[in-house]
């Protein structure tokens, strides 16, 4: 027998505009040409080297991915990357589904940052009308497209809008010869958004008048892969009735077979994992596995790869010297240290706050 379910269309949601937000993007956005906090002791070392292995990754040709967690955004850093995405140093974008959440709140609302305590013990958290029905719509349509997750939401922000299908033409290509069984499904689910909601064929207009400090928009401008990797429950846009599962997951995969052909072609090139305890290490380890399987057929192996770790927490450990921590030793519970020791390559960990670091790296890769 199922479970019983909860029904999400009884909710009351309100509109983005009467949430209060903790953060303004005009106001807290950084400058690429802002200075940084210095960084000090092995640390410069390590940014020294970190700068050379992308200036010959990029050189070559190789990749250089960077991973990051949803506080990147936070922290007003997208013109930051999207300064690295124009020069061309930065060739694949990865981030968690609140990530995607904050850089289209900034871009359509130019505030983000609810207050999570405050709103929970009102029953409002997350529960806002167009974070959820945009967002989502988005996905819904880019599954219908054969988009990814971030690549659907990029597109939104770019192009300020969304478009709807007849839905004679969706019906004629659900019962449609010839026709892949996916893109069958997705205009299945699509139709299904479009009669609950009723929505009409056409263009929706959907304004992003902050949409300069979108990296999304700029990763769909710029044909840079800026891939979305959620985790289902894990982000507000599940609390919204246009919430599809079925989009998300062949968005998601999508995106995340995007990650995994570019970590496919890591050898000589770098990896950057910034402040993501879960998700970078999580989807690389598995990006990499499979890469390496295609690899040992064709007898190669990939092996000669660079990846920096960033995050807060401290860490006294080296990894490179050391390997793995013993079980009983504090370090051993860095996953995000432990999972990419395991990775072959060359692996360091340094310890920064993400401003200092991404704005050092953008400024040394000018000189």
């Amino acid at each position: 027998m199922p479970y019983p379910q909860f029904d999400r269309s009884k909710l009351i949601i309100k509109s983005l505009a009467q949430r209060p937000n903790m953060l303004a993007i005009e106001k807290d956005h950084v400058k690429p040409d802002q200075r940084p906090t210095p960084l000090t002791g092995p640390a410069v070392q390590l940014m020294n080297e970190t700068v050379a292995r992308i200036q010959t990754a990029h050189q070559a040709g190789k990749p250089v991915i960077m991973a990051f967690g949803a506080h990147t955004i936070k922290n007003g850093l997208a013109p930051v990357l999207i300064n690295l995405m124009e020069k061309g140093w930065i060739t694949h974008l990865a981030t968690n589904g609140a990530g995607i959440i904050h850089d289209w709140e900034f871009a359509y609302l130019g505030q983000s940052s609810e207050d999570v305590q405050t709103n929970v013990a009102r029953g409002e958290f997350g529960i806002w009308q167009e974070t959820g029905f945009y967002i989502n719509l988005a996905i819904i349509i880019g599954a219908y497209e054969g988009l990814g997750y971030g690549e659907s939401v990029g597109k939104m922000i770019e192009s300020e809008g969304l478009t709807i299908p007849t839905e004679k033409l969706l019906i004629e290509e659900i019962k449609g010869k010839g026709i892949e069984a996916d893109r069958m499904a997705a205009a299945a689910d699509l139709l299904g958004a479009i009669r609950t909601f009723n929505l009409n064929p056409g263009r929706i207009a959907v304004p992003h008048p902050f949409k300069t400090y979108s990296a999304q928009a700029a990763a769909y401008r710029l044909g840079i892969p800026f891939t979305g990797h959620p985790m289902i429950g894990h982000d507000i846009i599940y609390n919204h009735p246009m919430n599809h599962g079925a989009a998300i997951g062949r968005t998601a995969l999508r995106d995340f077979m995007s990650f995994t052909h570019s970590v496919s072609q890591i050898q000589g090139g770098v990896y950057l994992s910034i402040g993501s305890a879960v998700m970078s290490p999580m989807i690389f380890e598995k990006a990499l596995s499979m890469s390496q399987n295609l690899a040992l057929q064709s007898g190669r192996a990939i092996d000669q790869h660079y990846i920096v770790v960033v995050d807060l927490a401290e860490s006294t450990w080296d990894w490179q010297k050391n390997g793995e921590p013993p079980k009983d030793h504090p370090a051993y519970y860095l996953r995000f240290c432990k999972t990419f020791n395991r990775m072959g390559g060359e692996m360091h960990y340094l310890n920064a706050d993400n401003r200092d670091f991404l704005l050092t790296l953008s400024q040394m890769l000018e000189l």
